[in-house]
């Protein structure tokens, strides 16, 4: 994980379908992910390890949520219309 975020890193480029506002939530996010990933957890404080840990929940919580609305899958109602031409037996 640690490689592809670093990879996301150095290739971070803002796309053409992309605003500025979105770069610059996608930049922190990248950066974010890889300062949590390299967390000394023997000099980590008690309330900073607690709120690390809150946070991923929340962030896991919503990937479920976001993961559930992907799977809902849209049913359509067939119905039948007799036409003349099934009516005379074609």
């Amino acid at each position: 994980k640690i490689s592809m975020l670093v990879h996301g890193y150095e290739l971070f480029i803002m796309h053409d379908d992309e605003c500025i506002s979105d770069m610059f939530t996608s930049f922190p996010t990248i950066i974010n992910s890889l300062k949590n990933l390299a967390k000394d957890l023997s000099t980590l404080p008690l309330e900073q390890l607690l709120g690390s840990l809150m946070t991923h929940e929340t962030i896991m919580k919503n990937h479920e949520h976001v993961e559930t609305k992907k799977k809902k899958s849209i049913a359509l109602k067939a119905s039948k219309e007799v036409s003349e031409s099934d009516e005379d037996g074609d």
